[in-house]
């Protein structure tokens, strides 16, 4: 090969060797995540399982990244007040959402008017874990089992009501339709969150209660109150000594939630994929891990795509469960 040849030659390749080496640093800097201070909002009070979370997972993101990552409570109307500021942020990734399927598959499905619409104001970023609903009662009623309960019910029939923590919820549906298959017909009775329902379970100024294993495990561990049956659709690895309800003969009432993280509308697919793989990394570090197990989260991690067709899918049970409970949306 002549000399001129040759080094073109190697030019041409030292050129294409450099393009190559180039190539996935451009794509790393497209989907780099935002510098400065990152917010992550969560829809409820400082001090509850979802801040809770969104705090041990803020600190790992901070660990990581050496962000300044926050947490901000936008508490209120269930969500929707975290939701509204969520969908009005910028889309350059600085502010994210730690939301929970409580809030938005729950009141997409029971609200003519949520005051959002789920597939337009929020993207999916990740899911962060599975939650379960628990059935539980008062330890003054003397009760360890769900076919001690029912027996309980036959020797006070003037008793059949729960406590859930929000009407018009999962917690709400789940107590009914088990009440329904246990053929205990069960009257639902409201209350504003799980620390006042837990408050008179422990007291036993009701027999018993529906809310989200977040807020009842560690009480069932204390002993102050006890979790009778999941609506998980096997047993947690964290606390394995749950029955569910499926193994005692009612899988017709198995439910499943979720927790996950959303950004704005017209975040880029890039900014959402590095969101999603750091979130990834980030919640299932083994320390992480464990602190979100002991809150009862289900950790289960996903990219946007599986997370989102886990949304759309809870968005038309969950319009079953309603409808079977004998509710309509409000």
């Amino acid at each position: 090969m002549p000399r001129s040849s040759s080094r073109r030659h190697l030019l041409q390749s030292a050129a294409a060797a450099a393009l190559t080496g180039l190539a996935p640093m451009a794509t790393r800097a497209q989907a780099k995540l935002p510098g400065g201070t990152i917010r992550i909002l969560a829809g409820f009070p400082a001090g509850g399982g979802t801040d809770i979370m969104a705090r041990y997972i803020a600190d790992k993101l901070r660990e990581r990244t050496g962000a300044n990552v926050i947490v901000e409570n936008r508490a209120g109307a269930s969500g929707v007040i975290a939701i509204d500021a969520m969908k009005k942020s910028p889309p350059d990734g600085s502010v994210i959402m730690y939301g929970t399927a409580a809030t938005t598959v729950a009141l997409t499905v029971t609200k003519k008017n949520p005051g959002f619409a789920l597939e337009k104001d929020l993207t999916p970023i990740g899911l962060t874990g599975l939650t379960s609903t628990v059935f539980v009662v008062s330890p003054k009623i003397g009760v360890s089992t769900l076919a001690e309960y029912a027996a309980w019910l036959k020797r006070n029939p003037d008793k059949p009501t729960f406590g859930t923590t929000a009407l018009g919820s999962n917690t709400h549906f789940f107590g009914v339709l088990l009440g329904k298959a246990m053929g205990a017909p069960l009257e639902a009775v409201g209350y504003k969150g799980a620390a006042p329902l837990l408050s008179d379970l422990m007291a036993g100024h009701v027999s018993a209660g529906c809310g989200g294993l977040t807020d009842f495990l560690t009480h069932h561990q204390a002993g102050r109150v006890r979790i009778l049956a999941v609506s998980s659709s096997r047993r947690l690895p964290f606390a394995p000594d749950l029955p569910t309800v499926g193994e005692l003969g009612y899988p017709q009432v198995v439910y499943e939630g979720f927790y996950g993280f959303y950004g704005p509308p017209g975040m880029s697919p890039a900014l959402v994929e590095a969101w999603s793989q750091e979130l990834k990394a980030a919640t299932e570090a083994p320390d992480l891990k464990r602190k979100l197990y002991d809150t009862g989260l289900d950790v289960l991690t996903s990219g946007p795509a599986e997370f989102a067709t886990r949304q759309s899918a809870l968005v038309k049970s969950f319009g079953e469960m309603m409808r079977n409970a004998g509710y309509a949306p409000e």
